[in-house]
């Protein structure tokens, strides 16, 4: 049976990734109180004592506002984590699949970004990510490394939750409209990480390398803003929605910058393993757990 450590069981993505191997696969899932991945001794004793084939990293300093303060904290659990954790892969044969971002781009770009576009991050989270990949690939042949964006899930915080918070408060509501980028369904995420871990398992050949992955069709936030509560409304999470009104980037200052285009292509990963884009709009089909 395929053996998978998960670290962020978590979060957004590893909490899925839990629910969707639990029956087939041994799974050991650890959130930071049960490993630091920013202790090396700590992450190579647990990976050889539990020999897993795959490990699956969805830890992160994800705050990308904080992050712009806490620049050390970020380097350590973005960078210096995944590299302890691809050490330890290769030391006993193992396999690593670890989550990246569509911040390791400036964002400027005026069509969707492939893999062998040059990077840019613009702030301390998407440069920490970077290294994070460059950590990954320096220690660990038998590497994937998948960048996606705009995840939303049933489990922690995002923009859909945060949508739907803010629409039982208020009348109006000012949505960034010109930030373009595709949603990504975590347990899309999961899927995906999960068909190329029984793939590298099974003894099928990987192509091992850094892939996009996130969602079609892409959107502005404001366009997300609105089919989420249209879905909302008509499944009687919301009795009314806010009034939503377009509003820029400079509107809507932050300490971190973010990309104005997060579009991603995915032609790599539908030829490599088969994977379509995440269907973020069929995931909100039923939109009352984020509304909880």
């Amino acid at each position: 049976m395929l053996k998978v450590l998960i670290t962020g069981s978590n979060g957004q993505v590893g909490s899925l990734l839990v629910q969707q191997l639990s029956e087939k696969a041994e799974v050991l899932a650890v959130d930071r109180d049960k490993l630091d991945i920013t202790d090396e001794q700590s992450v190579m004793d647990m990976v050889e004592t539990f020999q897993p084939d795959v490990i699956i990293n969805a830890a992160a300093h994800t705050a990308v506002d904080k992050a712009e303060n806490e620049v050390e904290l970020s380097y350590l659990i973005n960078r210096d984590g995944p590299r302890y954790l691809a050490q330890a892969a290769e030391k006993i044969g193992a396999a690593i699949l670890h989550i990246s971002t569509d911040y390791v781009f400036a964002g400027d770009k005026v069509g969707a970004y492939s893999e062998t576009d040059p990077t840019d991050p613009q702030g301390v989270y998407g440069a920490s990510k970077l290294a994070g990949e460059q950590a990954v690939i320096a220690a660990c042949p038998r590497h994937i490394i998948l960048r996606t964006a705009w995840v939303f899930g049933e489990t922690g915080n995002n923009f859909v939750k945060t949508m739907i918070r803010l629409g039982r408060d208020r009348d109006q509501l000012g949505i960034v409209g010109d930030q373009f980028g595709g949603p990504t369904y975590a347990g899309d995420i999961a899927a995906t990480l999960i068909a190329i871990a029984e793939r590298f398992h099974s003894g099928q050949d990987v192509a091992w390398g850094i892939y996009h992955y996130s969602g079609l069709p892409s959107v502005s936030w404001f366009e997300f803003a609105c089919f989420i509560f249209e879905q909302a409304q008509s499944q009687g999470v919301l009795d009314k929605s806010p009034a939503l009104k377009s509003i820029t980037t400079s509107d809507y200052p932050t300490p971190a910058k973010r990309p104005a285009n997060s579009r991603l292509i995915m032609d790599k990963i539908h030829t490599a393993f088969g994977i379509p884009a995440s269907d973020w709009k069929s995931a909100l089909n039923d939109i009352r757990p984020y509304g909880k």
